[in-house]
């Protein structure tokens, strides 16, 4: 059976639930262990989907059809 990909939103409302449990600090050793892998593995996922989704959004497709980055103006 494949494994679906879960959604950004997903991973961040696992990312903040596993960090309130690491904050209780109610919990066993092994079981802070596994979810500080846990949550830092998610950190990740969700820093790479905000990259890839800050790419797409700054990206414009060409009347060739080639993209190139957006150059917005820089605001003071």
């Amino acid at each position: 059976m494949e494994k679906k990909e879960k959604k950004f939103e997903e991973k961040l409302e696992e990312l903040e639930s596993l960090v309130k449990q690491l904050e209780n600090g109610d919990i066993e050793l092994d079981k802070a262990i596994d979810s500080f892998t846990k949550a830092t593995k998610l950190a990740k996922e969700c820093d790479q989907d905000l990259k890839e989704a800050e790419k797409a959004l700054t990206a414009i497709v060409n009347e060739d059809g080639s993209i190139s980055d957006f150059k917005g103006e820089e605001v003071a």
